[in-house]
């Protein structure tokens, strides 16, 4: 098979024979892309290009918690694992995608969590949150406005044995109980304190969001690891019991990582992993 890239034709030896569908679950990473209030902007740089070396080599500066990404435990919690001490099969495993749309500032509970999937979630299932604000992802509004998960959600996952949850928004945490909001390094936006005192009907975030990343704590204490900013076609699987895949680099000491979130289902159910047997 030949396929066509920028008007180049040329010999295809990627067809996918295998039967499997995959879909892609995460946001462009790149020149320009969306990042956290106080983050540096990714950079690249062609070190080698073709008119110079006949080659192309580029050189990145990124933090690895931009675009879609996955925490490591160590990432806020002193004294857990890092990315390369997480056994690898924590980046791979069967589960649900669920719809539980959101608004701005708008909480996701544990009543959210058992209304959507209660009666099908599985020990050690990976949980991947549609919110609807995938569509929203921008360099803008996006990360000061998103929704995001409580208190219970995490005490709900911790019970329902959940192995990863992922979620199409900004933060395993509410973006007020960040350093968006009062906390640690924060206020980053701190003209949010009076927009969210007019928007709540008079409370104070310090009231509604006493904790500094209370959702981060509880999940990396008992193993669970959080995938931030899903996006990608995440409405095509919506609704549906997927495999996922998502490893990231073998980085010592690592904090995170960015990586490629993929949905894998098998229609025909004709695919088997090998066994591992000599040849």
């Amino acid at each position: 098979m030949s396929i066509k890239v920028r008007g180049i034709e040329f010999q295809s030896n990627t067809d996918n024979a295998m039967g499997l569908r995959f879909t892609n679950l995460s946001h462009r990473w790149g020149y320009q892309c969306p990042n956290w209030p106080y983050f540096e902007d990714v950079k690249i740089e062609r070190i080698h290009y073709m008119a110079k070396s006949g080659v192309l080599s580029q050189r990145i500066t990124t933090s690895m918690h931009s675009t879609t990404h996955i925490d490591a435990p160590a990432h806020v919690v002193q004294g857990t694992p890092f990315i390369d001490e997480v056994p690898l099969p924590h980046f791979f495993g069967s589960g649900l995608v669920v719809s539980i749309p959101k608004k701005k500032w708008e909480s996701i509970t544990a009543d959210d969590l058992e209304k959507a999937c209660g009666y099908a979630i599985r020990p050690h299932d990976v949980l991947i949150i549609n919110t609807g604000w995938h569509k929203i992802y921008e360099d803008g509004d996006y990360f000061a406005y998103c929704p995001g998960l409580v208190p219970s959600a995490a005490d709900w996952m911790v019970d329902k044995q959940v192995k990863v949850v992922g979620h199409d928004t900004q933060a395993n945490d509410h973006p007020l109980a960040t350093a968006i909001g009062q906390h640690r390094n924060g206020p980053l936006l701190p003209h949010l304190k009076e927009e969210y005192r007019v928007w709540s009907g008079g409370r104070d975030w310090a009231d509604d969001f006493p904790e500094w990343e209370p959702v981060h704590n509880k999940l990396f204490k008992h193993g669970i690891l959080g995938i931030e900013n899903v996006g990608g076609d995440l409405d095509e699987v919506t609704g549906k019991r997927c495999t996922f895949a998502f490893f990231p680099w073998n980085w010592e000491r690592g904090d995170g990582c960015i990586i490629r979130l993929v949905a894998i289902t098998d229609p025909k159910q004709a695919y088997r992993i090998e066994k591992g047997e000599a040849f």
